[in-house]
């Protein structure tokens, strides 16, 4: 269950975790036109810092763009809002939701006519796949959901609306016994997990599905796929069939919510050696140093909340 923080910004003000509500006949609730992001704030040397806020705010920006979303505040302002409700909430180490919606107004598909409302909220939040799933490995399936066609839902955009193909995916992994599933795409082709992006370890390359396979661009993917220039370690996109994963030397999810969470299966074929194996754990280690301010921010992803961010913004 979510531990409530004291206040919740809506629309340009701070009010109470409990005042935070919408009507039932806001468009967002019958269809689904809700935009948002998962951030993380980390515990550092220097305070709390958040973790390449400026891209998260900026992928929230492009969703609202490709949905026809007329964003009230532009991305400074936003990620202004992110530290001072960091602050205002006095965590030490968080994750921070922004939620853009469509709200109450005219009752019809047609959105246009419905107010564009703006939250964001903050938390204590803890490992997304478990306590152990950064050490020991998650064991996962491959989903009988497929992830939707490009001509349908925008995998670009993060939305509400999308992760309703989330739950039948998660649901169904948990139901079968397992921690998380992955989907493939119309093609049958990898795509992601419910809620997280995916990297394949296969004859000395990391591979990671490109974003024509359905895939969001995933803010932690883009981080893996530059500490892995950064270390020295072979990676490219390209398309995955399903049964590399079954022969991979390691397979892991990552993302803001699961950072970077090794597997040690998939539909019961164990992968590698069934533990986390040395390319995930040095992709850890590498992450959670420069998450944590525990080595110099070389690519200036952190926005600590103590520091305004146009001092800092890049």
């Amino acid at each position: 269950m979510i531990k409530p923080t004291e206040k919740i910004w809506h629309n340009g003000k701070f009010i109470p975790w409990d005042e935070a509500k919408i009507h039932v006949l806001s468009h967002v609730v019958s269809y689904g036109s809700g935009l948002f992001e998962g951030i993380r704030c980390y515990h550092t040397p220097q305070g709390p810092a958040i973790f390449r806020l400026k891209e998260h705010m900026q992928r929230l920006m492009n969703s609202a763009q490709i949905y026809r979303m007329e964003m009230p505040y532009k991305r400074e302002e936003l990620m202004n809002v992110a530290t001072e409700l960091v602050r205002v909430n006095k965590m030490d180490a968080c994750y921070v939701k922004p939620i853009v919606i469509r709200g109450y107004g005219e009752v019809g598909v047609n959105p246009f006519p419905c107010p564009v409302e703006v939250f964001m909220a903050c938390w204590d939040w803890g490992k997304y796949l478990g306590a152990d799933a950064l050490e020991q490995g998650v064991d996962v399936c491959v989903s009988s959901w497929a992830r939707m066609a490009g001509n349908t839902l925008p995998a670009m955009a993060k939305a509400a609306a999308n992760y309703m193909n989330s739950q039948l995916i998660r649901m169904e992994a948990i139901t079968n016994g397992y921690v998380e599933g992955i989907a493939l795409d119309v093609n049958g082709c990898v795509s992601e997990g419910s809620g997280e992006n995916i990297f394949v370890l296969y004859d000395g390359t990391l591979l990671t599905p490109p974003l024509v396979n359905s895939v969001l661009p995933g803010i932690t993917r883009s981080a893996v796929i530059t500490l892995c220039h950064d270390l020295g370690i072979p990676c490219q996109e390209q398309m995955i069939p399903r049964e590399m994963l079954y022969i991979a030397d390691e397979v892991f999810l990552v993302g803001t919510a699961t950072e970077i969470s090794p597997i040690r299966s998939i539909d019961r074929y164990k992968i590698g050696k069934g533990v986390r194996g040395p390319v995930a754990k040095k992709l850890q280690e590498e992450f959670f140093a420069l998450a944590e301010g525990k080595k110099p921010d070389r690519h200036g992803w952190l926005t600590y909340v103590n520091v305004p961010v146009n001092a800092v913004a890049r």
